[in-house]
């Protein structure tokens, strides 16, 4: 990844406006440095600029140095994190978008239905 790639989602990063030394953190700390990252926009590029680089230290992409040594060991035949968990979340976005459509006919069949009978 460019320079100017990494710049690019770090800029759009929740943890950009605080403390970085909140992140490089030990102990029950990181929970704490953890939930800065729920919800971030780039969280996954974040884990998988990590994983990729194989960061030591503090939390990146929500999980800390213990979780991603031990993912890395789980599954040590990945060879671009940042290609795997791209793919992972465009298919969990559509299969949401999917679902979110079967939600909404089965809601329009259930209230045509209902409208049907009276």
């Amino acid at each position: 990844m460019s320079k100017g790639g990494q710049e690019a989602w770090r800029a759009r990063g929740s943890c950009r406006t605080g403390d970085p030394e909140e992140l490089f953190v030990q102990g029950s700390a990181q929970s704490r440095a953890k939930a800065i990252c729920t919800g971030c926009p780039v969280r996954t590029e974040c884990l998988a600029y990590a994983l990729d680089h194989r960061e030591e230290h503090g939390v990146w992409g929500g999980m800390t140095e213990r979780e991603r040594r031990a993912l890395l060991r789980r599954r040590p035949t990945v060879t671009s994190w940042q290609g795997l968990l791209t793919a992972a979340r465009t298919e969990h976005d559509r299969r949401s978008v999917a679902e979110s459509a079967w939600s909404v006919r089965q809601e329009y069949s259930t209230k045509s239905a209902g409208s049907s009978v009276a």
